[in-house]
């Protein structure tokens, strides 16, 4: 059983991904472009966040909810990732790299998804694990 939400492989590769996208705004002139840099810092950090939150409301239908919207996040970085390299920010090696690890994030997600919607488990806070 999981007790905490870093232990999931999605937060894992989510938060992964979050650092790439942070790397690439400080290490290109993306981070002169504040509102461009803040929208992506912001929808890569979602995917994360959500899966964080949805984690600790202890209910598997909430959790399937937060779930939702970070695959959601995760498809808005995936188009702001196209925006970055077609305003060569990054190349198109490094932007196939993280489309690829954006739709892992994703289907990983909906997989998760449908887990908890055909589980017997309710969440802790209904008092089964």
């Amino acid at each position: 059983m999981i007790n905490k939400f870093e232990d999931l492989e999605i937060c894992q590769h989510s938060r992964s991904f979050c650092r790439e996208i942070y790397e690439i705004i400080e290490s290109t002139k993306l981070k002169n472009n504040y509102r461009f840099a803040n929208q992506i810092d912001g929808s890569s950090g979602s995917i994360m966040d959500n899966i964080a939150e949805g984690f600790e409301r202890n209910g598997n239908k909430e959790f399937v909810q937060f779930l939702s919207i970070a695959k959601a996040s995760c498809g808005e970085s995936r188009s702001q990732l196209y925006r970055i390299c077609d305003r060569d920010f990054i190349d198109e090696e490094k932007f196939q790299d993280l489309k690829a690890k954006s739709e892992t994030i994703s289907k990983k997600n909906a997989a998760f998804i449908n887990y908890l919607k055909n589980s017997e488990l309710k969440g802790t806070k209904f008092g089964k694990p």
